[in-house]
């Protein structure tokens, strides 16, 4: 046989569209081409794909090779098509039979001595070939991540002298080892460690409750970040498809063999201020999930808020409406879902103050800094609180140990509860409800309505600031187990408005 044709993936976004891996032996110069847009690490893998051959005790052919990877508009990018090509080659050259390669699809980096190491985006490339009636072979370091979906999905291999023995029906892979019992999800800091602050606390289980993003105001040294690192903790475990989501997004960028393997945990991504827009949202000339993106099912936390870039931040106005974002290339489009609660601490001007003994700052600078914050991002934000210095004496009083404060175990209880009720009426949580959706379970008496309207002419909100008040009191009322929304539910969604407050009251001090 001089023609042979070996199935593989390619990875685009969470995607995974099929490669043909097709080898032509024929007379000529000894040579091997590569065609099918290949990016540099692909025209590579005939180095790595020779001397693995003649170290795993094949020859390699001395004739014109051409491997064509097909379809040829597809950009491929990576070592993912090692084991395809050295495969396709050894049955093109008859070193070995080629009955089973209808059933199968191949994935893995190849060492010079036959090695097969892990690729990234495998959890999208079993659930395609399983679509397609095919068996994913992979490498052995990407077992975890196989261990997330059904057994018979995927085999794996450590080396091409397995696969080999394995092609010929002389030795069978082993199975993937799948745990005996569902994984244990890890430590949390507990909310019960932080002192006072029982406002901010509050507003971290509505935040919980309902998926709303929230903003937190307030000097250095308040508990900001303590706070947000709180939030998973309060929230419940993945679900099954929950979890695959997010290791399927994972899996594009690391390999979670090396990371310590995933857990139930919603992710918790905590990017620097200097980080770029393609880092944050996503990018590349072939793209790469953001930290939005390997945020998603979980929360995203942007600390020192005010120091990142404006147009890095207005990027991500759009997903967080919408749930996912697609990025436009000259070469590639792809969309990666997005739908990740946003947690954002800052400090109120460039001191740190602006009121008390601790203020040196003036109004127009404090209004330069805030500035740096666009309105449209901003509005973004369901929940904006203060998180003030701690009164003089609270430190030094007894019942400050965390074993007398309310645990994360607790809290966590009622926002189980109160999201069970957002599910079983609308079928979401109340943070991701549509403009109709709103309507129809947020309703108001006309006297409410009325008051609420008049507040939000004061505070000169948006009518989007009109229903991200009308969600929080829609959590606020789930949580305390009530059917409608009460006027002291909308009172105190208005009073998670710190940062329209703030706003006002300086305009007013320089009117």
């Amino acid at each position: 046989m001089s023609l042979a044709v070996v199935y593989t993936r390619a990875s685009l976004g969470v995607q995974a569209p099929g490669v043909s891996v097709e080898v032509h032996i024929s007379n000529g110069l000894p040579a091997l081409t590569l065609v099918g847009l290949p990016e540099t690490t692909v025209k590579e893998a005939r180095d790595r794909v020779r001397s693995a051959i003649i170290n795993c005790g094949f020859t390699f052919p001395a004739k014109r090779i051409t491997v064509n990877l097909a379809p040829a508009d597809l950009p491929k990018e990576g070592g993912r098509y090692d084991l395809s090509i050295a495969l396709a080659i050894l049955v093109a050259s008859d070193q070995l039979q080629g009955d089973k390669l209808e059933k199968y699809e191949f994935l893995g980096e190849l060492g010079l001595s036959g090695a097969l190491r892990s690729v990234n985006g495998a959890i999208p490339a079993a659930l395609e070939a399983q679509k397609a009636g095919r068996i994913l072979i992979l490498p052995q370091n990407n077992q975890t991540e196989m261990t997330l979906l059904d057994p018979g999905v995927a085999k794996v291999a450590g080396h091409l002298l397995q696969v080999c023995a394995f092609m010929q029906g002389e030795d069978n892979l082993p199975a993937i080892e799948f745990p005996a019992h569902p994984t244990i999800p890890e430590h949390q800091p507990d909310i019960s460690d932080i002192i006072g602050q029982e406002q901010s606390k509050r507003a971290l289980e509505v935040a919980a409750a309902g998926g709303h993003n929230l903003l937190l105001i307030g000097p250095p040294g308040t508990g900001k970040t303590m706070l947000a690192s709180r939030l998973p903790g309060l929230l419940p475990p993945l679900t099954n498809e929950e979890k695959l989501e997010t290791a399927a997004i994972a899996s594009l960028v690391y390999n979670p063999e090396e990371d310590g393997g995933f857990s139930r945990v919603r992710p918790f991504r905590a990017p620097h201020h200097s980080t770029s827009m393609s880092a944050l949202v996503g990018g590349g000339s072939l793209p790469r999930p953001g930290e939005i993106s390997l945020a998603h099912n979980g929360v995203l936390f942007l600390d020192e808020l005010p120091e990142f870039q404006r147009q890095v931040l207005d990027a991500l106005r759009q997903p967080m409406e919408s749930g996912e974002i697609t990025i436009s290339r000259a070469r590639a489009k792809v969309r990666y879902p997005a739908r990740a609660q946003l947690i954002a601490a800052m400090n109120p001007s460039p001191t740190g103050h602006y009121q008390g003994i601790h203020n040196r700052t003036p109004p127009q600078q404090v209004l330069r800094y805030l500035s740096r914050l666009s309105g449209p991002f901003l509005d973004r934000f369901d929940l904006s609180i203060e998180v003030p210095l701690l009164p003089p004496g609270i430190l030094s009083q007894q019942n400050h140990t965390p074993a007398l404060r309310e645990s994360s175990a607790h809290v966590r209880e009622r926002v189980l509860i109160a999201r069970e009720i957002q599910l079983k009426r609308a079928g979401k949580i109340n943070a991701h409800l549509s403009s109709s959706e709103v309507e129809t379970y947020c309703v108001l008496t006309k006297a409410d309505a009325e008051f609420l309207e008049e507040v939000l002419h004061k505070l000169g909100l948006s009518v989007r600031a009109w229903h991200r008040i009308l969600k929080v009191a829609r959590t606020l009322a789930d949580l305390g187990g009530f059917e409608a929304i009460e006027r002291r539910h909308i009172a105190e969604a208005l009073s998670y408005r710190s940062m329209d407050r703030l706003l006002l009251t300086l305009h007013k001090s320089l009117a």
